[in-house]
């Protein structure tokens, strides 16, 4: 090969190995290399607020549940409040996000989706609107993907704000941001959950705080899992909801739900803006994979507007 046909294969390649984004009346599905990412959903008749669905991991490996489920193959239940990556909240002001009782309303993209070197960004606004259409409050997410040597790392952004009133984060198990897990690695088919202190299964980090907890498990013959990541400059330390049968949410407004302790109310002022940030890393690596320095990473670079 000349050095005019190298130049070009080169060229090619770095061109195929980017991300790629087709953009739809109601979603983003995202690429790189041809394989499949993510799909960002904006809009859906049942699922009522932004979402992700069939995350991978590097090697085209879907590391989220189907969505919708699959019956035989999928456990079928939460169908519509469990699509894959969420932010939503069982209770802002008596109203549920979580359970689609409430909407999140998209209303524009702010930052159209933009790809350079390895990484994926992109804006939203967002509406959070009662079941008869009045308005809570406002919600600006800033979206990045960015590529890792392990996998896929997703951070989600968001600010919440309202200029009309107050409004108030309540106390429940169902808050923050959550991930369903591919049926294959959920503890019930062999996966594990482990958290930053070192404590293994559900029921071991159920309702603990923790720096990251991770879900990872066995699918063809890699080993791939899904690390999420609350922001330490959040508010507030998250508790984690683990199950075995494939739920991780990490919750920083569950201190009654999770221990019985006082019950949180988390008052937004008007006027004020009250911010949220996690990450979801979509990983396949060995199991010994440095989910610390994941985490150390997640934490110090990335975040804008500080």
């Amino acid at each position: 090969m000349n050095q005019h046909h190298s130049l070009v294969a080169a060229v090619m390649l770095a061109v195929t190995a980017q991300f790629g984004i087709e953009q739809q009346p109601d979603c983003l599905i995202i690429t790189r290399a041809g394989q499949p990412v993510a799909t960002y959903v904006f809009r859906d008749d049942k699922v009522l607020r932004p979402h992700f669905q069939r995350l991978h991991a590097p090697g085209g490996i879907q590391v989220t549940r189907n969505h919708p489920p699959v019956a035989g193959q999928d456990a079928t239940d939460h169908d519509t409040m469990h699509p894959g990556v969420w932010l939503a909240f069982g209770d802002i002001s008596g109203n549920d996000f979580w359970r689609n009782k409430a909407i999140i309303k998209h209303e524009r993209f702010t930052k159209a989706p933009a790809i350079r070197d390895d990484s994926l960004t992109f804006a939203t606004d967002n509406t959070l609107q009662t079941a008869s259409g009045q308005t809570v409050c406002k919600q600006t997410s800033r979206i990045t993907l960015a590529v890792r040597p392990c996998g896929y790392l997703l951070i989600w952004d968001a600010t919440f704000q309202s200029d009309e009133r107050d409004f108030v984060f309540g106390d429940q198990e169902e808050m923050g941001l959550g991930v369903r897990v591919a049926t294959a690695i959920t503890q019930k088919n062999g996966g594990m959950i482990r958290n930053s202190a070192g404590m293994e299964s559900a029921k071991a980090t159920w309702g603990k705080t923790a720096d990251w907890c991770d879900y990872s498990g066995v699918i063809g013959e890699r080993r791939v899992g899904v690390l999420l990541m609350p922001d330490p400059k959040n508010f507030r330390a998250s508790w984690f909801h683990n199950r075995d049968y494939g739920l991780m949410v990490a919750n920083p407004f569950g201190r009654n739900a999770f221990t019985k302790g006082e019950k949180s109310a988390v008052v937004v002022k008007k006027g004020e803006p009250f911010r949220l940030r996690f990450g979801v890393l979509t990983h396949t690596a060995p199991s010994d994979l440095n989910l610390i320095a994941e985490y150390d990473y997640f934490k110090n670079t990335l975040r804008s507007g500080n």
